[in-house]
């Protein structure tokens, strides 16, 4: 094992046993619903007090799919005690299952120091420590979202095929379909998995025989049969309660067009991708970097310019409506951040073109790059008013972090610096809702 691989498992550790202790202490001390329990909870309600049925399915309330809802409603029922402390801790439950399996697995892996840097980044996320402490679907969904995906990218680029490694693709794309059922915007992963495995056919880095492919296309199905049999229930993707409106009084979320979310959704990446990557700003190419400073300037301009539309309701609003105590506090605040993380985000694309070679031939980092892609295009189809809350962006987070320990795979200790200060964003976020009355 190397020094940095070393180095990263040892902060996976520190960072799900520092998770855990503040999540169960929260857990103990907050008795009363906070944040998004008051929505959540009548659905977990649902389901642990009536069990699981096409009628129950059919009378959730929230947009998001049942199983996350399921997950936490099975642990109420295991416990058998208080109702919210119970959901509480079956969301607790699945984050460390993830961390404790990413640990076990993925130091077995082809690519152990990625999967590791890959749930480093998704457990200092700064909504991580609120989605593992209250009644969030976050939780359940990465579980089997990574899972699935660490399951099926390792079980494809093996060379031996035994009935272990088939077995184990169709777990991962059943994972994947699973976790698409607790969150729709997963449904990336699907168009992902399948353009991933076309590409190492196509490279000669997958074994060309009937074997294989059977293996890609049954892994794909299971995948596919989750959502199927969801949409078949609810008669789309979208709860009926949410896309009759009846949800969350003037919010509606359905099957749509919508050009301006994913903008959204990009901007946000950006923001989050910068204090994973910013040693990329340093590595720029002379040549582009006037290039990238006009680029940047132009578009933190329209980024301004949007400001309303741009902000949704997250930390990053927070810090630029403090920005307004003072005299054009608000754009300035906005455009600088708007600068360095589109600035970081177009140095990011410098290294994976620089890269690219090196990145194709990195599976879990191609797969990473293919999902941010299609979760930014799958916003143009959300149709309603709901906004694109930046916790969203936490869906994806073990992406981002593959992404960003593929091109800059060094945990130098300013980046060591910038993490830590993620995670203590993260447990700010949690303890608020203590000392919030």
């Amino acid at each position: 094992m190397n020094a940095e691989l070393s180095r990263v498992q040892r902060l996976v550790l520190i960072v799900l046993v520092l998770n855990a202790l503040s999540s169960i202490l929260f857990i103990a001390t907050a008795k009363q619903p906070v944040y998004d329990d008051v929505y959540n909870l009548p659905d977990v309600h649902r389901y642990a007090t009536e069990g699981v049925s096409i009628e129950t399915i059919r009378q959730h309330h929230n947009p998001t799919g049942p199983t996350s809802f399921l997950w936490m409603a099975a642990a109420i029922r295991i416990f058998g005690g208080n109702e919210l402390r119970d959901a509480r801790a079956g969301a607790l439950a699945s984050w460390l299952l993830l961390g404790t399996g990413i640990l076990l697995w993925g130091a077995k892996s082809s690519f152990p120091q990625l999967w590791h840097s890959a749930i480093l980044v998704t457990l200092i996320f700064p909504h991580t420590l609120t989605a593992s402490a209250t009644v969030l679907t976050e939780g359940p969904a990465l579980l089997f979202a990574t899972l699935g995906v660490f399951f099926w990218v390792e079980s494809i680029l093996r060379p031996s095929r035994s009935f272990w490694l088939f077995f184990l693709s169709i777990a991962g794309g059943l994972f994947m379909g699973i976790a698409i059922t607790c969150r729709q915007y997963y449904l990336a992963l699907v168009p992902a998995a399948a353009l991933l495995a076309y590409f190492l056919w196509r490279d000669n880095h997958a074994p060309k025989v009937p074997r294989w492919g059977l293996m890609v296309f049954l892994s794909l199905l299971a995948a596919i049969l989750p959502v199927i049999l969801m949409v078949a229930v609810w008669r789309g993707l979208s709860s009926p309660a949410m896309a009759a409106g009846a949800s969350y009084g003037n919010w509606r979320s359905a099957i749509g067009s919508n050009f301006t979310r994913p903008l959204v959704a990009a901007f946000y990446l950006a923001v989050y991708l910068l204090p994973l990557t910013f040693p990329a700003m340093t590595r720029l190419s002379s040549r582009l970097r006037l290039t990238a400073v006009l680029f940047s300037s132009v578009a933190a301009t329209a980024v301004v310019s949007r400001g309303a539309e741009l902000l949704q309701p997250g930390p990053l609003n927070s810090f630029i409506r403090a920005g307004g105590r003072i005299p054009h506090g608000q754009p300035i605040l906005l455009f600088a951040i708007a600068v360095l993380a589109i600035y970081n985000s177009v140095a990011v694309c410098s290294l994976l073109w620089e890269q690219r070679q090196a990145v194709c031939s990195c599976a879990p980092a191609l797969f990473a790059l293919l999902v941010v892609v299609f979760f930014v295009a799958e916003q143009i189809g959300v149709g309603g008013n709901l906004p694109f809350y930046d916790r969203y962006v936490l869906q994806i987070a073990p992406f981002l972090g593959l992404i960003a320990f593929a091109v800059l795979p060094r945990l130098t200790p300013a980046r060591i610096i910038a993490l830590g200060g993620l995670s203590v964003l993260s447990h700010i976020m949690l303890w608020r809702f203590a000392f919030s009355g």
